[in-house]
């Protein structure tokens, strides 16, 4: 399987990726320095559309894994100051539409191509937990894209997913977190496999779960 992930140079994403390397997969992990080898700052359009022409394989699973928790800890009457909502959608949302939208011509050759967005169980709006209020919208808009890219993808034979990673001992979920990285990487991994044309538009947990919109 051709795979293409952002954000691979840590945490999920590059557990994800040995995961994937390691049965045999052939993944292009892309990251904003220069640590895993391939350079993508997904709030560049230029580098997006750079990488979109130079990739020539079919692809087959699109993992949209970069993300930023800049309002962690913002106090309401104080924080989340115009330009961290701006940073923040510029990752969350914009860098993930973008990105899919350069590469749907090398997800179209491919027999079963996949896109599988990492949103977070703080962008449902059944499981409001209130603060956060940046992470939170941009994630839920994240599932929302998901949901509506899935609907116009599905004649292309695309199958779109988003999912929740669970709460993960990285630098962003903190130490106290449930599971490691390796154990989400794990269950994400399944839950791509399972991602198809018939299953598109799914907002599951790492685990399996359906998560609540």
């Amino acid at each position: 399987m051709q795979v293409i992930l952002t954000g691979g140079n840590r945490g999920i994403g590059e557990h994800i990726t040995t995961q994937l390397r390691a049965r045999g997969d052939t993944v292009l992990a892309t990251s904003r320095d220069s640590s895993t080898g391939d350079i993508l700052d997904v709030t560049n359009a230029e580098q997006i559309q750079n990488l979109a022409a130079s990739y020539q394989p079919a692809l087959d699973l699109l993992i949209c894994n970069a993300g930023v928790y800049l309002d962690k800890g913002h106090a309401l009457e104080s924080g989340y100051d115009a330009q961290i909502w701006a940073d923040t959608f510029a990752v969350n949302v914009t860098g993930v539409f973008q990105t899919i939208q350069a590469l749907l011509p090398a997800l179209r050759k491919s027999t079963a191509p996949k896109v599988a967005i990492i949103a977070s169980q703080m962008g449902s709006s059944e499981r409001a937990g209130g603060n956060a209020f940046v992470y939170r919208a941009s994630k839920a808009a994240a599932v929302n894209l998901a949901r509506n890219l899935s609907i116009d993808l599905k004649s292309d034979g695309i199958a779109v997913g988003a999912y929740h990673p669970g709460w993960v001992q990285t630098e962003m979920g903190g130490a106290e977190a449930d599971i490691d990285a390796a154990t989400s990487a794990a269950g994400l991994i399944e839950r791509f496999d399972l991602l198809s044309r018939d299953h598109t538009g799914v907002f599951e947990n790492y685990d399996g779960a359906l998560m609540p919109f």
